[in-house]
C-alpha cells in the first residue's frame, strides 16, 4: 500500500537514541544501529531508483538481535536522515525513534518470527503485481525460481497492514524466500539486505519474462517441469564463491 501519512521528523542521530533497555529488544551497540540504518535507507532508495516502488509504497526492514529497524510510514525515502531511525521489538513495541513504523509492520514481524530472516523487502513492482492478478503461482518460466526455494506462490488478497495479510503471506512463503501478494506486490527475505533485495529483483525479472513470453499471439511459453526445477535448485546451492 502506498503510505501517504506523515509524522513529525526527529533529526537526532540514532546513535544518541539507542535505549539501554536490556532484555527489551534494544540493539547492543550505537554504531551497529547507525550502520544498519544507513544500509536500510540505501536499499529503500534503490527500490525507487530501480522502479520497484513509486513514492512511499513498499517498505524495508533489517533485524539486529531482537530489534527490527524499519522504514517509517509516509516519509519519502530521499528525505530519510540518520535521526529518522525507527526500531521495534519482535512484539511490535517501538523501542527506537519517534516516527511511526510502516503500516506493513505485521508482515515484516511475521517473517522474522517464523524464519531466520535478517532482512525483508516489500515492493509494488509492476510486473510482479500484474502476475499476482492472473495466476495462483508464477509459472515455471525460468530455473532461477530455484533460488527462491521453488515455484513462487501468490498469497490470497487481504487488506494491507492487517494480520490476515501477514497470515496469508506466511502460507505462500512456506519453504520459500519470496512470494507474490495478490493485487498488491512482492515480499522477499534473506540473510542480509543485499540478499533480500536481489531476490526481490529476481522475482520481478521472472514475472516480466513470463508476461513478455505470454503476450506473443498464437504461442505458449515452454515451462520447466518440477523435476527440472529441482535439478536446477540443487545446482544453484553450489553456485558462486563459497
Amino acid at each position: 500500500m502506498a503510505e501517504q501519512r506523515h509524522g513529525a521528523r526527529d533529526t537526532r542521530d540514532p546513535r544518541e537514541d539507542v535505549r539501554g533497555e536490556a532484555g527489551k529488544g534494544a540493539p547492543d551497540t550505537k554504531d551497529e544501529v547507525a550502520r544498519a540504518w544507513d544500509e536500510l535507507v540505501a536499499t529503500a532508495r534503490r527500490t525507487v531508483a530501480d522502479g520497484l516502488v513509486v513514492g512511499t509504497s513498499g517498505n524495508v526492514s533489517v533485524r539486529i538481535g531482537d530489534t527490527v529497524l524499519v522504514t517509517p510510514t509516509g516519509v519519502p525515502y530521499e528525505r530519510l536522515a540518520p535521526g529518522d531511525v525507527v526500531g521495534v521489538g519482535l512484539d511490535g513495541r517501538q523501542v527506537l525513534g519517534s516516527l511511526r513504523p510502516t503500516s506493513e509492520l505485521p508482515m515484516h514481524l511475521a517473517v522474522y518470527r517464523a524464519t531466520g530472516a535478517r532482512a525483508v523487502v516489500h515492493t509494488h513492482a509492476v510486473h510482479a503485481t500484474a502476475v499476482s492478478t492472473l495466476v495462483p503461482e508464477l509459472p515455471l518460466i525460468h530455473y532461477m525460481a530455484g533460488a527462491l526455494g521453488g515455484a513462487v506462490r501468490v498469497a490470497p488478497y487481504a487488506t494491507y497492514g492487517t494480520e490476515e495479510l501477514a497470515e496469508n503471506m506466511l502460507g505462500a512463503l512456506a519453504d520459500r524466500t519470496a512470494c507474490l501478494l495478490q493485487n498488491h506486490g512482492t515480499i522477499a527475505y534473506g540473510s542480509s539486505l543485499t540478499q533480500a533485495y536481489d531476490r526481490t529483483a529476481q522475482l520481478e525479472w521472472m514475472c516480466r519474462v513470463w508476461l513478455t513470453a505470454s503476450s506473443v499471439p498464437g504461442l505458449t511459453p515452454a515451462l520447466l517441469t518440477r523435476e527440472q526445477l529441482a535439478e536446477a535448485e540443487q545446482r544453484l546451492r553450489g553456485y558462486g564463491q563459497q
